[in-house]
């Protein structure tokens, strides 16, 4: 656990000293309140038909993304930058994570919930994804 919260703290500050955070978050989706950018989208030099994608998710106070889920490759770790976030992902019950702490999605997890857990605050998220190589749509969302 100790290993794993120091991983993410060294990957959140790379992003945030190199201004790239700060640079990515100038353009929100009012419509929604939820603003996606891709920070990185590398393969994996040693793991051959894999890559790794990075994804900064903005939220406004109180928005959320819809129901969704990702690939059957997606592995994914998520941290929170800044803010609250409330998260269900599978059967587990739903929980609110706060800025530095961080949790798992294994491949083909169902995320019931994402989103802001705060009416006044925004907040991040730092979602790092290794995927198949071939996959495109990383966030697949319930049909409407």
């Amino acid at each position: 656990m100790k290993t794993t919260r120091s991983v993410a703290r060294v990957v959140a500050a790379l992003f945030i000293g190199s201004g790239l955070l700060s640079e990515m978050a100038q353009a929100h989706d009012t419509a929604t309140g939820e603003t996606v950018t891709v920070a990185a989208d590398e393969p994996i030099p040693h793991l051959p038909g894999k890559r790794l994608v990075a994804h900064v998710v903005d939220y406004e106070p109180r928005a959320s993304s819809a129901a969704h889920h990702h690939p059957h490759s997606a592995f994914i770790y998520a941290y929170v930058v800044s803010g609250a976030i409330r998260s269900q992902v599978g059967e587990e019950p739903a929980r609110i994570y706060r800025a530095g702490e961080a949790w798992f999605e294994k491949p083909g997890s169902y995320h019931r919930v994402s989103g802001n857990a705060s009416d006044s605050e925004p907040a991040r998220l730092l979602a790092v994804l290794v995927v198949d190589g071939p996959d495109e749509q990383l966030v697949i969302p319930d049909p409407q």
